[in-house]
């Protein structure tokens, strides 16, 4: 008996060796690449343009000991089939455009080439055709040029759960039409809602990862009509904005100052409690408010603590805080706090697309849709300059 039971632990230190071996082995055909990856808000499928968006970024450290630059060659995201061609996958010129580089300035000679305890920021954008194509999980594979270092060097890491939760859906923050997404969801470099990753009581966070500028067209198809550095003259400026859900009132500030509009000074020194200017936060409970800045001072509507119905009046589009003219500037976050939290989707419950804008140096432009026509969207977030008319 005692001879049977050392043969079995013979041939199970076997088998378990064996293994270990075979572990082993397979680790070492994967160079070690000294980065480290990280997610740190999982993503939550969104609709927009008749298509499923997962928004997200990707955070790469490199800790390297002898402090080797390390480049970015690709980024590879995989879905639950391993081996099935990525979902997307970003090289050259379009990674580079996607990336940016706190603490080094974005202004370096390559955005891909990451210095020795030094950080990038990948921005990512996946997008499928259905909310059944969308993966329950999301992996990456990452390859890397190490300094002093022949070859392409590939790591696979940060997988993240995507969640299975759906965005917020609400009612319009405004009436009418000739409404502009300006700085709406978008994968454009410039654009300075997505990439605005801020720094407060210790933890970076993108408050605006979500957050849209509403913006008014006239029917001259300008943003205002005859002297630009008059508020009134802008078709935005005095429109009510009303609440997007039932809703209690969280915080109110309406004691700042409007700004001269087409000018970079402000009124007042832009700080933490400034930057919104006049502002008014809905708590829609479970987590999730909605803010609503740069309105005119004197002329809000509620306080805090009062309940709100969909639709009533909270106040008036303004020019005050961090604004160059009149517009809503308007997003969901996690906590009440405008930059000291989490952007989170959102939906309409419908809107119809009117045609596309864009914003210049000289002013502003949009396409309507042919004949006039519009297009119904429902359960939808407009991306970035979609014209749109509110019910």
């Amino acid at each position: 008996m005692k001879r049977t039971t050392t043969r079995v632990k013979l041939l199970i230190s076997a088998v378990l060796l064996l293994h270990f071996s075979i572990a082993l082995g397979r680790a070492q055909t994967h160079s070690a690449v000294p980065v480290d990856l990280y997610i740190p808000v999982a993503p939550m499928p969104v609709k927009a343009d008749g298509r499923v968006h997962l928004v997200y970024e990707l955070h790469i450290t490199n800790f390297d000991k002898p402090a080797r630059d390390l480049t970015l060659t690709r980024v590879e995201v995989l879905g639950d089939d391993q081996d099935a061609v990525p979902l997307a996958r970003l090289v050259g010129e379009d990674l580079a455009k996607q990336m940016s580089r706190p603490g080094a300035g974005e202004k370096l000679p390559d955005k891909r080439r990451i210095a020795g305890g030094m950080r990038a920021v990948v921005f990512m954008w996946i997008t499928v055709d259905s909310t059944a194509a969308v993966p329950r999980t999301l992996r990456h594979r990452l390859g890397f040029a190490i300094e002093k270092v022949n070859g392409e060097r590939t790591v696979e890491g940060a997988s993240v759960e995507v969640r299975r939760d759906a965005p917020l859906v609400i009612g319009p923050p405004l009436r009418g039409e000739g409404w502009m997404a300006a700085n709406g969801p978008s994968t454009r470099a410039e654009n300075e809602h997505r990439r605005a990753i801020n720094t407060v009581d210790g933890k970076a966070r993108i408050a605006q990862r979500f957050a849209i500028d509403w913006i008014k067209f006239g029917a001259n198809g300008q943003l205002w009509s005859g002297d630009v550095g008059k508020n009134a003259n802008w078709f935005g400026y005095g429109a009510e904005i009303v609440a997007v859900a039932d809703a209690v009132v969280a915080s109110v500030n309406d004691s700042v100052p409007e700004n001269k509009p087409d000018t970079d000074s402000r009124a007042v020194p832009i700080t933490l409690e400034t930057i919104g200017g006049n502002y008014v936060t809905l708590d829609l409970g479970n987590g999730r408010y909605a803010m609503y800045f740069h309105m005119q001072p004197g002329k809000i509507r509620v306080k805090v603590g009062d309940k709100v119905r969909r639709g009533e009046v909270l106040g008036l589009v303004g020019n005050s805080g961090n604004s160059d003219g009149p517009h809503l500037h308007f997003q969901i976050c996690e906590a009440d706090s405008p930059l000291g939290s989490e952007g989170l989707p959102f939906v309409f419950e419908l809107f119809e697309k009117q045609g596309d804008g864009g914003l210049t140096d000289s002013g502003a432009s949009w396409k309507p849709l042919p004949n006039g026509k519009v297009e119904e969207r429902r359960m939808e977030i407009p991306l970035e300059n979609v014209v749109v008319r509110f019910p």
